[in-house]
């Protein structure tokens, strides 16, 4: 904390606020970069969270979903191969 005490000055009395005065806006910064991260967090786990209840509600749902299912895992799968020779070639 301050030193009021060792303050013999108006200047100096400055000095000790000016330096208090950084520290807390230090320590207020790091706290806001923290609660912003966790908001990122937060945000991204709700998208998770709906997509996992859509993608349950359709393989409870009947037939015609399950193909709808199926034919997007298999072009999730062909697409990832896919990007995945795309990106070794351009690597080369």
């Amino acid at each position: 904390m301050a030193d009021w005490a060792r303050a013999q000055s108006s200047g100096a009395v400055e000095e000790i606020l000016d330096r208090e005065n950084k520290r807390i806006a230090d320590s207020l910064a790091s706290k806001v970069t923290r609660l912003k991260s966790d908001s990122d967090f937060m945000s991204v786990t709700g998208l998770l969270t709906g997509s996992v209840k859509r993608f349950s509600t359709m393989t409870r749902s009947g037939r015609d979903n399950r193909k709808l299912l199926c034919g997007m895992a298999l072009g999730l799968v062909v697409l990832f191969f896919i990007l995945s020779y795309l990106l070794s070639r351009a690597r080369t």
